[in-house]
């Protein structure tokens, strides 16, 4: 089992930045795939960016390239989501999510931090 808690959601304003965290435990961190979802209101949820477990890899939706970076530290048992240039259309509550490298589904979900982009 592995516990997921983010953190660092709020209000900012559109062009702002944010970090998003996540501090995992309950299993080797560092088997583990990690990616970041968003759900907007009335929306489904949807894949953001994602990452291997060494980090040395990773992959982002279309429309947060070179925007988003997701990043991870292994000793810290912890993920990063640092978002530049924030627009309104980012408003979503985002979830951090963990796999092994075995399943290809995320059976691992963090409870969800709430991200507004509004003047």
């Amino acid at each position: 089992q592995v516990q997921l808690v983010e953190s660092g959601g709020g209000l900012v304003q559109p062009g702002g930045s944010m970090r998003l965290s996540c501090a995992a435990s309950g299993r080797t961190f560092s088997d583990l795939h990690m990616g970041w979802f968003r759900q907007a209101p009335g929306k489904e949820r949807k894949f953001v960016a994602r990452i291997f477990p060494s980090g040395g890899i990773s992959f982002y939706e279309d429309s947060v390239k070179g925007r988003f970076t997701i990043s991870r530290d292994n000793t810290k048992n912890t993920v990063y989501l640092q978002m530049n240039s924030l627009q309104p259309e980012d408003t979503a509550v985002y979830y951090c999510a963990a796999r092994p490298a075995v399943v290809r589904e995320y059976p691992y979900w963090g409870q969800g931090t709430q991200v507004t982009v509004s003047s």
